[in-house]
């Protein structure tokens, strides 16, 4: 699914360029992947081409679309209104992903007399809003030493998919599909692979 996410912006990239249709290998070297990577994935989620004429980048686009908005739009929340939460809540890009924020919760007082498109809520609200809305997606924006409680309310209220800014590993059952986002650790990770040669820089 990452693949093809990757294959998504690549191939948007190429139809601004005008290009109209692209072969496996030359998307491969686009995202960095195998052309039989790329060919396989493909063939997973039944994208079939043409092998003298390659793919039309229309198609693809559309097809990668049809996998990611077949259910339509999708409501989600962010708990923790602070820098994070604040620049995720403003980030124009999820309306044209069709993904919907909702509303933010946070416990500061100051923070919910935000003025914004997206409202602030107290932390009380957050079963009202969730079920209101539909809401089965979150993102964990709050320190560390809140992140887990938060996390266990919104388990408690439904929520089975968490995106999670905060520098802690959560603690959730097989079932919760949680993404964790450390950006301190990318960053090192990068500055490490910086100052090694490129072959000793680990995967």
């Amino acid at each position: 699914m990452r693949r093809i996410l990757l294959y998504r912006g690549s191939l948007l990239q190429l139809q601004a360029l005008g290009v109209k249709r692209v072969y496996s290998y030359t998307l491969g070297k686009e995202t960095g992947i195998s052309a039989q990577q790329v060919r396989k994935d493909f063939s997973e989620y039944k994208i079939k081409g043409n092998q003298r004429g390659g793919y039309r980048v229309d198609e693809l686009i559309s097809e990668m679309e049809n996998i990611f908005y077949k259910k339509g739009s999708q409501n989600i929340i962010i708990v923790g209104r602070g820098n994070i939460g604040s620049s995720l809540a403003n980030y124009d890009n999820f309306i044209q992903r069709q993904i919907n924020i909702v509303a933010t919760f946070d416990i500061d007082p100051s923070k919910q007399r935000i003025r914004s498109e997206i409202p602030v809520y107290t932390m009380e609200r957050m079963e009202e809003i969730i079920d209101r809305f539909g809401v089965r997606t979150a993102i964990i924006a709050v320190p560390d030493m809140a992140a887990q409680k938060v996390c266990d309310q919104l388990l408690g209220y439904g929520i089975n998919g968490i995106i999670n800014f905060a520098p802690v590993i959560l603690k959730v059952s097989e079932d919760i599909i949680i993404n964790n986002v450390n950006l301190s650790d990318e960053i090192e990770s990068v500055i490490y692979c910086v100052s090694l040669t490129e072959n000793e820089c680990p995967e």
